[in-house]
């Protein structure tokens, strides 16, 4: 047997083998997640000791998701060309090397050249692992793999709230930078060790792939309802991403009192709620024999509650509770708009397909948050730095109005799933 074919060998999920590699790539994914969703908590203590203005905190969150997005084409041709594995720990040493830099920053345009590095670096522990499994593992064992892959993430968001307030009260919020620095690179370490190379098709990919990546690019653009779903991805996982990965630690200190401990505490109840969501909506595709009417009813309670909390402004502690919480779990509908994706594309350009609606997601958080941050900004700041009420009602009132914006189009998507 060769060694391209002991290479391509399927390997079972209940191996041993199986088991350390998934393990290895679901949590590199969740350290990933851990950095993308860092800024929220810790943005009020970033925002006094260097000195970031509302447009400045909404840049240093969203330049994360715009180098991520930019990152998706080139990294779809180096998944070819060089393997999973190369790729991710390619990436590790980028994403270490952004950390280091965040946690010795001294200036806003350090954080944000160091976010940057983060955001590339991040860029791959979704898709690689994917294009690892569906290479590797019998096809039938891949959507399990996925919500593997995907579920492990959410602890990752989860580490971004609490913990990561604790131990910036403990230990500074450089500290922990430099923690989690060491936490990629001993999970990179992980991947080297116990995932295997696999370079699928390098040779097509050598001789063909610049040339006929644009040609599928360009064919997947004109898929039918691409541009109705892209509309989705751009608004959808950037509502959760609004609250829990930026305005929601600013939000809680400015306008409820609370400190670092308990604005971690609230924010972990939305991250928690995103974890049980992700299960939930799991198996509701195959239940309601549907993907829109899961994503329809999600994103339009999103919009719902944000509206909600732009006409309040604030709410009492239980029902502040409740409304982060709901707000995780109703939000978490990603996986089913995957999904629906997923079955737009013909094989040949499901990959790159996929890839697509991936930059939407991204770039969508991007916009979402670099806009909030300008808007908020318009608005006077009070003399110990908090941001008016009214700012965090607007910005939570044209949020709401962007994902209704978006599922409207999305109604008239084609759902494959409904036809069978």
């Amino acid at each position: 047997m060769t060694v391209q074919a002991q290479q391509q060998r399927p390997i079972r999920l209940a191996s041993v083998v199986g088991v350390v590699l998934v393990a290895a790539l679901a949590a590199i994914y969740m350290v990933s997640q851990t950095l993308r969703n860092s800024i929220g908590v810790i943005a009020p203590n970033l925002a006094a000791e260097i000195g970031l203005s509302a447009g400045q905190l909404g840049l240093l969150s969203s330049v994360f998701f715009i180098a991520f997005a930019s990152a998706q084409v080139p990294l779809g041709v180096a998944l070819d060309r060089f393997g999973p594995k190369l790729c991710m720990l390619a990436c590790t040493a980028i994403a270490v090397t952004g950390a280091g830099l965040f946690a010795a920053a001294a200036t806003p345009a350090g954080l944000i050249f160091a976010r940057v590095l983060i955001g590339l670096g991040c860029s791959c522990y979704l898709m690689a692992p994917l294009a690892f499994y569906a290479r590797r593992f019998p096809p039938e064992r891949f959507a399990t793999l996925a919500g593997i892959q995907l579920g492990i993430g959410t602890i990752g968001t989860m580490v971004a709230t609490a913990p990561l307030a604790f131990s910036t009260a403990a230990i500074g919020w450089r500290m922990t930078f430099l923690l989690m620095a060491g936490g990629m690179l001993v999970t990179g370490a992980l991947v080297a060790f116990a995932v295997p190379s696999d370079r699928g098709g390098a040779e097509l990919a050598r001789h063909e792939r610049l040339r006929e990546n644009l040609a599928g690019t360009l064919a997947a653009l004109r898929t039918p309802s691409v541009a109705r779903l892209f509309l989705m991805h751009l608004a959808g996982y950037s509502g959760f991403v609004l609250i829990v990965g930026l305005w929601g630690g600013p939000y809680l200190t400015h306008h409820y009192g609370y400190g670092l401990k308990e604005r971690g505490d609230l924010l972990l109840l939305a991250a928690g709620g995103q974890a049980l969501g992700v299960v939930l909506y799991g198996p509701m595709e195959r239940w309601l024999g549907s993907h829109k009417i899961p994503v329809l009813v999600g994103s339009g309670s999103t919009a719902a509650l944000l509206l909600l909390l732009a006409a309040f402004g604030t709410l009492p502690l239980g029902a502040l509770v409740v409304w982060l919480l709901a707000l995780g779990v109703l939000s978490a509908y990603s996986p089913v708009l995957i999904g629906h994706g997923k079955t737009l594309f013909p094989p040949a350009l499901i990959g790159r397909g996929m890839t697509l609606l991936n930059i939407g997601t991204m770039a969508g958080v991007f916009l979402s948050q670099t806009v909030t941050g300008i808007i908020i900004d318009l608005f006077p700041a009070a003399p110990d730095g908090a941001y008016p009420l009214s700012a965090y009602r607007l910005v939570f009132a044209l949020q709401s109005a962007w994902i209704t914006l978006a599922l409207v189009p999305y109604f008239w998507t084609d759902d494959p799933l409904h036809r069978k």
